[in-house]
């Protein structure tokens, strides 16, 4: 029998167990020492001030990805507006959000405008809810093949009435209206819930139309040339006067030093409106602690679900103004 074949006596089993305990209780603590450092941080950079706010700059801001409600984003813009930075560019690329959304941000960037010389750049898309947040400056750049737009309301809802019967289950429900939490997609849409979306949606693009008109000054036939849902591009807005010239921050920063006085050769910043550490989450920050204590299998379960929370924020919920191409079937 060779030496290592040996059956452990009880004081090594101990020990071993002893220095186990040890090790466990070591890694414990060091995730805990790291997760209470992350945790310090990110509470302090979220009372802070502007990632890359420097005195005397230009600021340079980016909207993108889907446009929901966000008040971070709106105290970010009202610091901004508040800090020493000369003038701010905000570039846009977005295919815009929920209604409501996009019209908090629209809001902050006006004041943030009447406090700081902006001027808006769109990189690829500014459709639908995107387009509104543009609309907040005075002065609209775009590439020539950039698509702006998609001036429209949308309220969609699936319908799974054919496979309920299909599948033979039928869904009660008491309430106390016939409008109550209608549509609810188990029953076909009776007309009296179709004319009361159909309100809500006529409503909200009436006052999108406004938006549009005012802010780009145009009459009632311009207006319905542009307001019936198409994407224009950059070419074809600044003909239809929903932009004003075709270019890029290059552009901007001579606008604003002909319009602002604002020297074309002042340092541009980028800006983030986001607070730092924003992008680490708790499930991740869970799933790495368990993947340093050698729980791999538990660190796999929570990206998972992490993966799934994900997705389920890309449910937009409420009125949206939104732009995607059309699918082919």
């Amino acid at each position: 029998m060779s030496l290592d074949s040996r059956p452990l006596d009880a004081d090594q089993i101990v020990d071993r167990r002893r220095l186990r305990r040890k090790l466990t209780f070591w890694r414990v603590l060091t995730v805990l020492v790291v997760l209470a450092a992350i945790g310090a941080v990110f509470a302090v950079s979220r009372q802070g001030t502007l990632t890359g706010v420097v005195s005397g700059q230009i600021a340079r801001v980016t909207i993108s990805g889907l446009i929901r409600g966000n008040q971070e984003r709106v105290e970010a813009i009202e610091r901004l507006s508040n800090s020493s930075v000369k003038a701010v560019i905000v570039h846009i690329d977005s295919p815009g959000g929920t209604t409501a959304g996009s019209e908090q941000l629209y809001d902050s960037l006006r004041e943030l405008q009447a406090k700081k010389p902006m001027v808006v750049v769109v990189d690829g898309l500014a459709a639908s809810g995107a387009y509104i947040a543009a609309l907040s400056s005075e002065y609209i750049i775009a590439q020539d093949t950039s698509l702006v737009g998609s001036i429209g309301v949308l309220f969609q809802y699936p319908n799974f009435t054919d496979v309920l019967k299909t599948i033979g289950v039928k869904v009660e429900e008491i309430k106390s209206s016939p409008l109550k939490a209608a549509p609810n997609g188990f029953e076909p849409t009776s007309p009296e819930a179709r004319a009361a979306i159909e309100a809500i949606v006529l409503d909200s693009y009436a006052w999108f139309k406004g938006l549009v008109k005012d802010r780009r000054a145009l009459d009632d036939a311009q207006l319905a040339v542009v307001s019936d849902g198409r994407v224009f591009t950059g070419r074809q807005g600044v003909g239809l006067k929903l932009v004003d010239a075709l270019g890029n921050e290059k552009t901007a920063l001579a606008w604003l030093e002909k319009e602002k006085k604002v020297p074309a050769s002042t340092p541009v910043r980028d800006v983030s409106l986001q607070p730092r550490f924003s992008e680490l989450s708790i499930l991740h920050l869970a799933a790495w602690s368990f993947e340093a204590l050698g729980l791999s299998a538990f660190a796999q379960r929570i990206e998972a679900w992490g993966a799934v929370q994900a997705v389920e924020r890309l449910n937009l919920d409420g009125l949206l103004a939104l732009w995607h191409p059309p699918m082919s079937n």
